[in-house]
């Protein structure tokens, strides 16, 4: 009878540990079956509670004109031939992948696209001071494959087309995160989910971003032209990034004047409107000027004294070789002849000193 009970007994405790072990080999099997690239609600949370926004950089050391490197960068106006793989499903300004030696790359182009110059003037100031941005890059592209505006007429041809003004798109190092497979980006109210306590980027960083936004004149602020960048391969936990970063991504309607419905003459280097906005909507107590756009997530953002000082540190070290290259290799003076390079050199002068010179009383 005892040996009998006995095996009851294990029986009925092999029965009351089966479904906790095999809830948890569950568990592990789906966190392995999901995209390395994947968060779920609860760990998007967690990576923006734990993301930083900036990196330390050298910025006296960094060769504007030239542009970041590594593999895949280009020389400034360098002739780059591609095969036309399609035209993006979204976004409003000519654009078109090609294929470089099967690597699919995004190319912006078009006179009157003043997304092309904004996306390089941007990008390259957001690396210089040490935000993660894309690498974008002022390139000739010569499409086999293209239409004469793919962006219009989307059909695979056999004639070969030049393109310039372009730029190709890169992506930075490391990965991008979503939620659940399709859900991308951050908004910017979502900044104050960041902890620093939790070992995400402190306050003034956070808001020397968004300083630096009002500075660029950044409209088109929806979650979407935002994302979630692991800049590690590694991960720690139930598969989370170790190193998570909030990135700017798509930064071309810039270096104009933010506006409701993002027209992109206006927003995209109009050296009038842009010379003539100001850094602050309210100068003591450093609200910002930026306009919402409709579905924008930014808007006259208030500034802490630290973020202030922290972007104005920054952008004194930037000397005048490096800001004239900033507006110089992107060709600004296409898109108003009359607004040479050293015009916007001197706005953005006269601006930095609007940052560095001024003192928030909160």
């Amino acid at each position: 009878m005892r040996r009998v009970g006995r095996v009851v007994f294990f029986a009925l405790l092999a029965g009351l540990l089966a479904p906790a072990a095999s809830t948890g080999l569950q568990h592990h099997h789906d966190i392995a079956a999901r995209s390395r690239n994947e968060l779920t609600k609860n760990e998007r949370v967690e990576f923006i509670r734990r993301a930083q926004v900036w990196n330390h950089t050298d910025i006296r050391s960094k060769n504007i004109r030239a542009g970041p490197g590594g593999a895949g960068a280009f020389q400034p106006d360098e002739t780059v031939t591609c095969d036309y793989a399609g035209v993006p499903t979204h976004g409003a300004s000519r654009k078109f992948y090609c294929s470089i030696g099967g690597t699919v790359v995004k190319v912006r182009y078009g006179s009157h696209n003043g997304e092309v110059e904004a996306s390089v003037v941007a990008t390259r100031l957001l690396w210089a001071l040490g935000f993660p941005a894309d690498r974008v890059y002022p390139v000739r592209v010569r499409c086999r494959g293209c239409s004469l505006d793919p962006w219009k007429n989307h059909g695979r041809t056999t004639g070969v087309y030049d393109f310039d003004p372009a730029v190709i798109e890169r992506k930075p190092s490391g990965r991008e995160m979503r939620e659940g497979g399709s859900k991308v980006g951050w908004s910017w109210s979502e900044l104050d989910l960041v902890d620093e306590n939790e070992g995400g980027a402190p306050r003034a960083q956070l808001d020397a971003l968004k300083l630096l936004a009002v500075l660029m004149q950044h409209s088109d602020t929806k979650a979407h032209q935002q994302r979630l960048l692991c800049l590690s391969h590694d991960s720690v936990g139930d598969g989370m990034c170790d190193k998570p970063f909030l990135m700017l991504h798509d930064v071309g309607l810039t270096f104009g004047r933010a506006n409701t419905f993002n027209v992109s003459h206006i927003a995209s280097v109009n050296f009038d409107d842009w010379s003539k906005t100001p850094v602050w909507k309210n100068a003591s107590a450093c609200i910002g000027q930026l306009s919402r756009s409709i579905f924008g997530t930014l808007g006259d953002p208030r500034i802490s004294e630290a973020g202030r000082k922290f972007l104005g540190d920054l952008l004194m070290q930037l000397d005048e070789r490096q800001v004239h290259d900033l507006f110089d290799i992107a060709h600004v003076d296409r898109r108003a002849p009359y607004a040479r390079v050293e015009d916007w050199v001197e706005a953005f002068n006269r601006k930095r000193l609007e940052i560095v010179s001024n003192r928030c009383a909160n």
